[in-house]
């Protein structure tokens, strides 16, 4: 080999290198324990706010430390930046695709226009949009194209209004109107994403992803170790519209007429049955049936009205309050056009908002009334704030303080002169919720300083504060799909992910020892060069280290050993032809080199279409299998060469690459495998048409929520439950299509369910979680508390463990990309084979043999779904799965076919012999790599972690079924094909 100098500075450049990208990773590792351990010795875990507290002393300790030296190089703040990325699933924390509304922004742009047709179009396009994958605008275009008559875009009250007048004027056609449209929504897209990185920037979460997913108006947010999940929820979802009001007098008599008429409306309008009265009063109920029997004749009939109101405190500038279970019923009582035209003059354009609750406990909150227009703009909206912080209020409480621009301050003294001299309140209003409403007690306040008050916690402020810094976003965000793993779930990940590592590399370490004795320890050196390499690579290109990244640095073990595997027997070969060790060896390595380079790009191009196509922790498999293609090459060509050229070159030394238990196994072995292919042809059919009738005819296959929408939770109990009996209760309260099953252990279950699914909106996340609890209560320990239950507390042993959320469209879209990964990935495939081979037949061959695998898998899932252990839902994982048996099967066939083409070019074509010569003289390397790479697989299984296994059970299947085929499926098909064609010339 030459350059060998070279090769060696190279690779311990390499290793170096690597070893001193992973060293940040080992720093601020033990750096955070110290923190852990810091932080836990001054709180106890029982304490009010103990994530937020934990949080804030871990986040002291190591802003404390975080600049000082560590080993003579670097710091802690520094080694933050380098160390390697952990994923979702290994650190927790949550992932959302975001969807800003297209359909927000097109109404922003036309100042909320009253038009008819405009309206019109929107109404179709969202109507439309649940059943395409276009994008939101291409479908309103579309629709108002089809409504128009005589309306243009470019109508005074659409498009060619005051704000639009620079850029869109009277004149102009539709066709000129509509890329100007385009391009606006585009700068709201891009403004919504500048406003959300600053919000993640200032939430202090470390190594956070934000990124847009081309031009749908969806931004993919992750944020790797969040503990706070409702936290990071609000922080993402929430438009910060900040508004300042003038509230109503409680003293207005107007509100009394109102109220009076209203009642008796609703008498007329809606069916109220009187409650049953209640045997154990709590406080709440006792308020409330003392202002019932001050009601107005309450023994005879129901007062709709009058049943749920309560009189506000005085003293106060509310004007009234309620129970927070009846608010949604007030509300749409006072939304009612019938009650709305009861308004008495002077207070006709009155805005009703409720106050934001103190904390989870409160049962009661005010209600305001305040002071509206006819078009309902605030007197003060947040876009006049320039800066904002948290702080604290002159009684030590947590605050949020606010500076506005030049126009703020003069509305500002405006308003709090107003405010003082009508002796009312002003109520700030964030998000459509009343945080406080204090009065003015001393004139107009000039300067434009103002504080939000309320019974905050020190991280509510410094969000309220975060939000208001980087500005309100300039459409509604919805989250359309989400994961949200706990951290305890999370270290069970890295635990279970790194257990089946070691295991899998233990065996594979010591096969090859077994197998070809000192060579096979030269291997297991390149091998473990290889892992240092490819974390070393991870970590200085930034990716993210995944659970499904964790099997595919296992799975490139496999293929390390593979590429070994061939050389040893090719070398092993040309020891059998009597060539010294120096020229076996070198010949060795030459003419497996072919077959190495043509397994590895064929796996290769697997993984590039997965990478493309795939999102998460399936692109980090992805990487991670690209990486470990590269760096095992590297190792197995390259490293393996050196050490044992290294050791033949010795005086004395002798090396067989074989022990006492593996001398001549698989050597002059004679089959005739084709003669066998007409049984094969048969099985395989049975096999193949068992499948596709379980597919069509029988239970099918389980899709999970990536591909249908919804949601799951996997929740874990202190005792075994009985998923049967959940599943009975959960339907009673989700309705049809609960799916409820065990999910490892048996005290823990996966619960999916399809409830509100094309709802939007964290409000509807938070009234699952709740119905979760109320029926599944019986099954915690007494005393479990709904934040115990919550997902999201660390270190907990019951309780949601993991959720995860995919809205209708975007699970369409899932799905569609998978159906293009796979097709793309035999279409590449068979290019790449029809190339390499020169001959079709080679191709036709090789891509049966995927199809035929590729079935198998699919109505092994079908018919075993429901049987099985463990979860063999239909997903992303699975898809990726999918595309590595692709990999693998044709990584098998093309090493086979690599040697049919050198037989057939050494002897000639000489009917099945040369073919049968050819499957035999790599049988040895066929079934080696296989029942190492099945090995490795078993153990990712069996200590993997539940969330794998499925994953692994079709990786498994696919690699049983991929060695069959390359030997009995591929090369049949190719020699029958190739037979027709050389009969046909011959005659």
């Amino acid at each position: 080999m030459q350059n060998k100098g070279l090769i060696k500075l190279f690779a311990l450049l390499f290793g170096l290198v690597s070893i001193y990208q992973l060293s940040y990773t080992f720093i601020t590792n033990k750096v955070e324990k110290e923190a852990e351990v810091f932080a836990a010795s001054r709180i106890s875990e029982g304490e009010e706010d103990y994530i937020s507290k934990r949080e804030a002393l871990e986040a002291s300790y190591l802003d404390s430390i975080g600049n000082n030296t560590i080993l003579g190089y670097t710091n802690y703040n520094e080694a933050k930046k380098k160390e390697l990325n952990k994923g979702l699933d290994l650190k927790g924390g949550i992932n959302v695709t975001l969807q800003i509304s297209v359909k927000d922004i097109l109404k922003g742009l036309t100042n909320n226009t009253k038009n008819p047709v405009f309206n019109k179009a929107l109404a179709d396009a969202d109507t439309a949009s649940k059943n395409s994958d276009d994008n939101y605008i291409d479908l309103f275009f579309e629709a108002f194209d089809n409504i128009k008559g005589e309306t243009k875009l470019a109508s005074p009250d659409i498009f060619a209004n005051k704000g639009l007048s620079d850029e869109i004027n009277f004149q102009m056609s539709d066709d000129e109107v509509k890329p100007i449209i385009r391009r606006k929504i585009d700068e709201s897209v891009v403004s919504a994403f500048e406003v959300l990185r600053e919000r993640i920037d200032g939430f202090g979460v470390t190594q956070p992803n934000i990124q847009r997913e081309g031009n749908s108006g969806r931004i993919l947010v992750e944020l790797p170790g969040a503990r706070d999940i409702n936290r990071a929820q609000d922080l993402l979802s929430s438009t910060a519209q900040l508004e300042f009001w003038e509230t109503y007098k409680q003293s207005n008599p107007s509100f009394s007429t109102f109220l009076i008429q209203a009642n008796e409306k609703l008498k007329e309008i809606v069916d109220v049955k009187k409650p049953e009265p209640v045997k154990e009063e709590s406080e709440l109920d006792s308020l409330l049936s003392d202002v019932a029997a001050d009601s107005l004749d309450l023994t005879t009939q129901v007062n709709p009205l009058y049943e749920l109101l309560i009189p506000a405190n005085p003293g106060t500038h509310a004007m009234f309050r309620a129970a927070i279970k009846d608010t949604a019923t007030i509300g749409s009582y006072f939304r009612m056009p019938e009650i709305r035209r009861l308004l008495p003059a002077d207070i006709q354009f009155v805005k009703f908002v409720w106050e934001r609750p103190a904390t989870e406990d409160t049962e009661v909150i005010d209600l305001y009334a305040l002071k509206s227009n006819r078009e309902g703009v605030p007197r003060i909206s947040g876009d006049v704030v320039s800066d904002a912080r948290d702080d604290f209020d002159q009684f030590g409480k947590p605050a949020v303080s606010m500076t506005m621009n030049t126009k703020g301050a003069k509305e500002w003294e405006q308003l709090t002169g107003d405010a003082y001299n009508n002796q009312t309140g002003i109520a700030i209003v964030l998000d459509n919720k009343v945080y406080t409403a204090p009065g003015v007690s001393s004139g107009p306040i000039s300067g434009g300083r103002s504080e939000i008050t309320g019974n905050f916690t020190v991280n509510e402020t410094k969000d309220i504060s975060n939000v208001l810094r980087a500005g309100k976003l300039p459409a509604s965000a919805e989250i359309i799909q989400s994961e949200i793993v706990g951290p305890s779930l999370g270290q069970e990940a890295i635990d279970s992910g790194f257990m089946s590592f070691l295991i899998a590399m233990a065996i594979v370490l010591l096969w090859m020892i077994a197998y070809y004795g000192k060579a096979g320890a030269f291997a297991d050196v390149a091998l473990l060069l290889n892992i240092l390499l490819i974390f070393g690579v991870l970590t200085s290109l930034n990716a993210v280290l995944t659970l499904p990244g964790i099997a595919g640095i296992v799975l490139t073990i496999g293929m390390s050993v593979d590429a070994n595997v061939l050389i040893f027997e090719r070398i092993k070969e040309e020891l059998a032809k009597g060539k010294g060790k120096g020229l076996a060896v070198s010949d060795g390595f030459g003419n497996a080199l072919s077959s190495i380079l043509d397994a590895n790009i064929t796996t290769g191009l697997t993984a590039i279409i997965l990478f493309v196509f795939g999102s998460g922790p399936i692109k980090g498999f992805a990487t991670t299998l690209l990486i470990g293609i590269l760096t095992s090459l590297f190792t197995a060509i390259f490293i393996t060469r050196l050490l044992i050229d290294w050791y033949i070159s010795g005086k004395g030394r002798s090396l067989d690459f074989s022990t006492s238990l593996t001398k001549g196994l698989f050597q002059n072995l004679s089959i005739d495998f084709l003669a066998k292919r007409k049984i094969s042809y048969v099985i395989s059919g049975i096999l193949v048409l068992v499948g596709l009738a379980s597919l069509f005819f029988g239970p099918g296959l389980q899709q999970g929520v990536d591909f249908v929408g919804g949601r799951s939770y996997t929740v874990r109990f202190e005792q075994a439950v009985n998923p049967s009996e959940i599943a009975s209760e959960l339907n009673d309260v989700f309705g049809s299509g609960t799916n409820v099953k065990t999910f490892g252990e048996a005290n823990q279950i996966k619960i999916t369910t399809p409830y509100k699914v094309d709802v939007e909106g964290i409000e509807v996340d938070t009234e699952i979680q709740d119905k979760l609890y109320s029926s599944l209560q019986k099954y915690l320990p007494d005393g479990t508390s709904k934040d115990a239950f919550a997902i999201g507390s660390e270190g907990k042993s019951i309780g949601i463990l993991q959720s995860v959320k995919v809205g209708p469209t975007i699970a369409d879209d899932i799905k569609n990309n998978a159906f293009l990964a796979i097709l793309g990935s035999l279409a590449v495939v068979f290019l790449y084979i029809l190339i390499r081979f020169r001959r079709w037949q080679f191709s036709l061959g090789a891509v049966v043999a995927v199809f035929h695998d590729v079935l198998i898998v699919l109505g092994v899932f079908s018919i075993f779904g429901k049987i099985m252990p463990f979860n063999m839902e239909i997903d992303q994982a699975f898809i990726a799965a999918i595309l590595t048996v692709i990999g693998y099967s044709l990584n098998d066939t093309v090493v086979v076919f690599d040697r049919i083409r050198e037989t057939l070019a050494e002897r000639g074509w000489k009917g099945g012999e040369n073919v049968n010569s050819a499957i035999n003289s790599t049988l040895g390397r066929t079934l080696n790599t296989s029942l190492t790479t099945l090995v490795v697989l078993l153990a990712i299984f069996i200590f993997g972690g539940e969330s794998l296994r499925g994953f692994m059970f079709a990786m498994i299947v696919g690699v049983v079924v991929g060695t069959y085929s390359s030997v009995f499926i591929a090369t049949p098909v190719m020699f029958d094909a190739l037979s027709k064609k050389i009969t046909k010339v011959l005659n």
